[in-house]
């Protein structure tokens, strides 16, 4: 099976288990399938191209809807309030999933300044925090989406609202941490690549205010003690700047960061 193929039935999958949501199992199964198909198109691609999935625009994209399911499965298999949750984040991964079809798929050239164990670590802490604080989000919105008639049907069975909020904090928080790290390996490997720590380019910039945004939303609920509804609502915002720092920069600057080519 080459890469292509493999993606592309990983991606039929994923369509399985946004769909099969009513049925847990299905979905479960479905979305194991996924990715492990994904896993192999990754892998395939890596060892064609002699470098990991974080180059391109097409790489960007696979190689973050994978480890978003990745987190958000791991989270569901070991938190049962979460898989009725799992719903909000669909909308995600389609986005992700459909943009991925439309994506240039061709290999992009490998910087110099890439070769160090420091990328992989950045990568990795970037991924954890993007997916964590996707299944707070997830979690957090099930309160707001309750105000709704759809939403007191779809999640009649889910876990009382207090209870959600409490689990949203808690992995926003574990994501705040990952953030910090990734800010952190980021800086140091900026230091050793460019011979600086920090230079505001666009990339630097925003995920230092997406930082500050998902710093104040933790502050703010120990402080103000706000509705769940109103909590999960601040995090989908976080949640939003975030999304546009890992998708949308890459359109407004030449390249992830100055001097990276």
């Amino acid at each position: 099976m080459d890469e292509t193929l493999a993606l592309r039935a990983a991606l039929g999958c994923y369509v399985a288990a946004l769909g099969g949501q009513r049925w847990q199992r299905v979905a479960a199964a479905a979305l194991a399938a996924a990715l492990a198909l994904h896993t192999l198109a990754l892998g395939l691609r890596w060892q064609a191209h002699g470098h990991g999935p974080f180059t391109t625009m097409h790489e960007i994209l696979s190689s973050n809807l994978w480890s978003l399911a990745l987190v958000l499965a791991v989270s569901a298999a070991l938190l049962r309030e979460l898989r009725a949750a799992a719903v909000l984040a669909a909308p995600v991964l389609a986005v992700l999933g459909l943009w991925l079809l439309l994506a240039d798929a061709r290999p992009g050239h490998f910087p110099p300044t890439y070769a160090t164990p420091l990328l992989y670590l950045h990568t990795l802490v970037g991924k954890l925090f993007l997916g964590l604080l996707l299944v707070a989000v997830a979690l957090g919105l099930v309160p707001a989406a309750r105000r709704t008639g759809l939403g007191r049907r779809v999640f009649v069975r889910a876990a009382d609202d207090a209870r959600l909020d409490e689990l949203s904090h808690r992995f926003a928080a574990a994501a705040f941490v990952f953030e910090t790290l990734m800010l952190i390996v980021g800086a140091v490997w900026a230091q050793d690549a460019w011979g600086r720590y920090w230079a505001w380019d666009p990339l630097e910039s925003w995920a230092f205010a997406t930082w500050l945004a998902l710093a104040a939303t933790l502050h703010a609920r120990a402080t103000f003690r706000p509705a769940p509804a109103r909590h999960g609502l601040w995090l989908a915002g976080v949640f939003v700047i975030a999304f546009l720092t890992f998708f949308g920069v890459p359109f407004i600057s030449t390249s992830p960061h100055k001097g990276a080519v």
